[in-house]
């Protein structure tokens, strides 16, 4: 893709607040002068805001302060006027009940902050899993210059000569000690081995698969993903980001000329590649609507199914983030689809350079990690999107993190009504249940929790773990985390609390999950089906008042990506009224 730069030099968008001698300029000048700014720094340089969701409670991002330094030194270097901006951060490891209910606050907040203060660009500094989502998306609405820099996952974890990953270790552990085959207390000694260092999950959970997806859409420097959040390479990175966002003010390259359509389709075949998380289906759903591109499920199935996943690791296969970076990291996955013809290369990035010329030096240095296209870990990778009468807007499986004995599956629903009568049963022994069956879990979409909590790997009954089960089918309209496995199927819409066929499955009914197919069938005559869904009456879960009102309101379904319906396109960055 061409990109023509802007001439410069021209006015600045900062200079609607600091520039001439009136008296507003003078009242906005005078009061950030407090902080020590000389007068030339007010004299028509791009101003850069660092966007750092830092927080003590986010503990993924709890090093972005040091990286902010960094990104100032490089924003310095080039000529820029730094000015860090702490913004909305909602953290996966606290924030109930669950993140994602205020990714689409934060994207609102911090896209206002964009337009209302006196930036011409910014460096989004980011990591937890919400945090990367909610910043492009608010950079997409605003369509100023912006950058992002990631925190960085931490280091692999050890246990007993065994590596673990942050979240899918968790999981694992836990069922074994449901299983009698862990003590607690060794689960408890496994805590500290597990989260060892600064930074996030160092499986491919969402927060490195979200950051993966910003460098494939070209939205961040070559090489930003997988970089240890404990290196010095990443400070590193985070410096050479902010020289370049001074630059892409003076060219003017902004969010709208580098998330196209061609971008989104490469990010899908990266993701399939990498054996990504299936929350990155709803996030770059919700980002694509905010820069107006038209992507829907279909596009998922369509554009990542025929893509081999290559990257093996945790919860796919066996290595960790360390590992993919010492590989050679995105860098090479990208460099593969490429010469492949299975990504555009011709797409633009933020370093003004093509996809292709910024991954034409990367090479392999682990072919275990990093495989060949014609050695994958699974031969057709990517998300399957299912349909059928049990989800017709569809539904979402990561066949790479599936048991292939359950793919083509037919058994009896086991059914929880929602998330607390399945803690209330689930480990009782009289639940009728064998490894045949199908788990279905409702009412925990994005109405129903509400915000759609990483409930949909439903823990199996500790009866059939202490048998030796270690997957079963289980269905729902929530999400799971990134770091998690099984044959799972997600995002079930429409949703159970919007009145869809998820909130009339009986125990008892046969379901047919085949993912070949790409069809998921409830298996009771289509006349009965309609009388239950007649006969409906859902529970009173409006909150009264507040964001949670708000939310109700106004959120749309997994299957669009479940932003806000006033939030969708592109609002632009004029800048808003004098008020003084």
């Amino acid at each position: 893709m061409s990109f023509k730069p802007a001439k410069w030099p021209r006015r600045l968008r900062s200079q609607a607040w600091y520039g001439g001698t009136s008296r507003d300029a003078i009242y906005h000048r005078g009061w950030l002068k407090n902080q020590g700014y000389p007068d030339d720094l007010f004299d028509g340089r791009p101003v850069i805001g660092i966007l750092n969701t830092w927080g003590d409670l986010t503990p993924c991002n709890g090093h972005l302060r040091e990286l902010a330094e960094k990104v100032k030194a490089g924003v310095w270097e080039a000529g820029g006027f730094p000015l860090e901006v702490p913004v909305f951060s909602a953290s996966e490891n606290t924030f109930r009940p669950t993140a994602m209910m205020y990714r689409n606050l934060a994207a609102m907040a911090v896209e206002e902050v964009m337009r209302a203060q006196p930036i011409d660009g910014a460096v989004l500094l980011v990591g937890c899993d919400k945090t990367t989502p909610s910043l492009m998306m608010a950079a997409a609405s605003v369509d100023l210059p912006s950058i992002v820099v990631s925190g960085g996952p931490m280091l692999n974890g050890w246990f007993r000569g065994e590596r673990v990953g942050a979240g899918t270790h968790l999981w694992r552990f836990s069922e074994a000690v449901k299983a009698g085959e862990m003590s607690e207390a060794d689960f408890l000694e496994a805590e500290a081995a597990v989260t060892r260092s600064s930074g996030t999950c160092n499986t491919m959970g969402t927060a490195s698969t979200m950051a993966s997806m910003a460098e494939a859409l070209g939205m961040a420097l070559s090489g930003n993903a997988a970089i240890p959040a404990v290196d010095s390479r990443r400070r590193v990175m985070a410096q050479l980001s902010g020289r370049r966002i001074v630059q892409m003010v003076r060219d003017d390259l902004r969010p709208s000329h580098i998330l196209t359509r061609t971008a989104f389709e490469n990010a899908i075949r990266v993701n399939a590649a990498l054996g990504g998380s299936t929350n990155a289906v709803i996030h770059l759903l919700a980002l694509a609507g905010r820069a107006g591109v038209n992507l829907t499920l279909d596009d998922w199935d369509r554009l990542g199914r025929d893509v081999p996943t290559i990257v093996n690791l945790q919860p796919s296969g066996d290595y960790l983030m360390e590992e993919f970076y010492y590989a050679g990291g995105l860098p090479v996955v990208i460099r593969a689809l490429v010469e492949a013809g299975l990504v555009d290369g011709g797409a633009l990035t933020v370093s003004g350079r093509t996809l292709a010329e910024e991954v034409a030096p990367a090479r392999n240095w682990n072919e275990d990690v990093i495989r060949p296209l014609d050695r994958p870990l699974t031969r057709s990778g990517g998300i399957a999107v299912l349909r059928g009468n049990l989800a017709p807007d569809g539904a979402v499986l990561k066949p790479s993190a599936a048991s292939p004995h359950l793919m083509r599956h037919r058994g009896r629903a086991v059914v929880f009504e929602d998330i607390d009568d399945y803690k209330a049963r689930i480990g009782r022994e009289d639940l009728d249940v064998d490894e045949s069956c199908v788990l279905v879990l409702k009412m925990c979409g994005p109405r129903g929790y509400p915000g759609m909590p990483e409930v949909g790997n439903m823990g199996l009954p500790p009866k059939l773990l202490r048998k030796g089960v270690t997957d079963m089918v289980r269905i729902s309209d929530a999400r799971m985390s990134g770091t998690a496995y099984g044959t799972v199927v997600l995002h079930v819409a429409p949703e159970a609390a919007r009145g869809g066929p998820l909130a009339v499955v009986r125990d008892g009914d046969m379901i047919e999950l085949d993912v070949p197919a790409r069809r998921l069938h409830l298996d009771i005559p289509e006349a009965e089906l309609s009388r239950r869904l007649a006969e409906l009456r859902l529970p009173q879960l409006r909150p009264e008042g507040g964001y949670g009102q708000l939310f109700f309101d106004h959120v749309m379904g997994a299957d669009t990506g479940a932003d806000f319906d006033f939030l969708r396109g592109c609002r632009g960055h004029d800048v808003p009224r004098e008020s003084h």
